[in-house]
């Protein structure tokens, strides 16, 4: 690294040894190109296959052009990639030895919930990702295709990402946009592991802490969007959204305009709303509160979530709710703002006029007004459970591709 601004003739890699650089063949000498599987605004993803072992594995595709001021950004993608991949028996992999000043430490090992980088190649006009292939779907679609789902389902699916974050988190790295969409199933085996995928705003932490604000509307971390200094928790923060969605079917935050969305995040209100959490273990309500807990200071790490009863122990209920999470799932996180990624920079400037101030661990009560959810059901861009009088309001919003209540209290 870096990739871009040297002159490469024809698709060449770069692959590291402990000599520097060397070239490797085109990616057409190594690889057959074959199908599309995915686009996104700079990059397309297509399946290949290694010429010699006949293995299938996802190339990225980015164009440079489109790129164009961005760069660092995926140069800080494959750096971080780099720190999760192995050296494999194809003659892939980047190749891991240890950090700087960690020489009499072994190399690091790929996790295996983590997705890989195999290699890259890049030419005049593109870069070219080599990495692990994963074909069991996302998230919430294997959820709501499931017959039978259950808390102990969902506490082994956010056991697993846990345990690959706190890996990331041991080497320095946060990455920043944990979101159901970045969870992907492995393979379509019915017990199949899950892979946090998309190290995109990844970064690593150098100094300990770090300020851009960034993520996905709803998983970002309060101190992110204060504007603070912020580490690790962010993660965790973000883990806890994605529990509580798993449980419910719809998000903890919601509302059609994103500067009071923020400001609900910023206070860490929530609540779990009846019915649809009647049927939750209270260790699993207990588990989020401490994953979203607005004092950093107080906010579980991973190593702590690894630990809590609901996650190591039996406390997870085997009660059947895969009937109201996924009917939530397919009302919810369809057309929703939930899958749309973005800078967070742009709303927090709206908010540097509000005098916003939150603090404590776990939801209250966040004073959801009648109109306020009327408004954001009509629209249709903010979830609301469905079967509630916003979902009258609300039907019809297709399928994933994503009152009295019982609250909990600020302490």
């Amino acid at each position: 690294m870096p990739l871009f601004g040297k002159k490469d003739s024809g698709k060449k890699v770069r692959k590291e040894t402990k000599d520097g650089c060397e070239k490797q063949p085109s990616i057409d000498e190594k690889y057959v190109i074959k199908e599309l599987l995915g686009t996104g605004a700079f990059s397309e993803v297509r399946l290949c296959e290694h010429r010699e072992t006949a293995q299938q594995y996802a190339v990225k595709i980015i164009d440079k052009k489109a790129l164009k001021g961005k760069e660092d950004s995926l140069e800080n993608e494959i750096r971080v990639l780099k720190r999760f991949s192995a050296r494999r028996s194809d003659g892939t992999g980047v190749g891991i030895g240890p950090l700087p000043g960690q020489t009499d430490k072994p190399p690091r090992f790929a996790h295996p919930n983590i997705v890989q980088l195999l290699e890259t190649f890049e030419d005049k006009s593109k870069v070219y990702l080599i990495m692990e292939l994963v074909t069991g779907g996302e998230l919430f679609d294997r959820i709501v295709e499931k017959g039978s789902y259950t808390e102990r389902d969902a506490s082994n699916l956010i056991r697993q990402v846990l345990e690959a974050v706190d890996y990331m988190h041991e080497q320095g790295v946060v990455h920043r946009d944990l979101k159901p969409e970045n969870l992907l199933y492995y393979s379509p085996a019915e017990d199949s592991k899950i892979m946090i995928s998309d190290f995109g705003l990844s970064k690593m932490e150098d100094s300990g802490f770090m300020a851009t604000a960034c993520g996905t509307p709803g998983y970002v971390a309060p101190e992110v969007l204060a504007q603070k200094p912020y580490g690790k928790a962010v993660d965790v923060w973000s883990i806890g959204v994605i529990s509580y969605i798993l449980l419910c079917g719809y998000p903890p935050f919601y509302d059609e305009n994103d500067a009071n969305l923020f400001a609900q995040i910023l206070k860490g209100e929530f609540e779990f709303d009846s019915p649809y959490w009647d049927e939750i273990s209270d260790s699993a309500k207990d588990f989020i509160r401490q994953l979203m807990c607005v004092n950093v200071e107080r906010r579980f790490t991973c190593k702590q979530a690894l630990a809590h009863p609901w996650i190591s122990g039996n406390a997870a209920s085997s009660k059947n709710i895969h009937g109201t999470v996924s009917e939530q799932l397919k009302k919810n996180f369809a057309k929703s703002r939930w899958k749309q990624a973005y800078h967070a920079a742009t709303v927090i400037r709206q908010m540097q006029r509000m005098a916003l101030s939150g603090g404590g661990c776990g939801g209250g009560a966040y004073g959801r007004s009648a109109s306020r959810i009327s408004n954001a059901a009509a629209d249709g861009t903010a979830p609301a459970p469905a079967g509630s009088d916003q979902d009258q309001q609300q039907s019809g919003t297709g399928v994933v591709g994503q009152t009295d209540s019982s609250a909990s209290s600020s302490k």
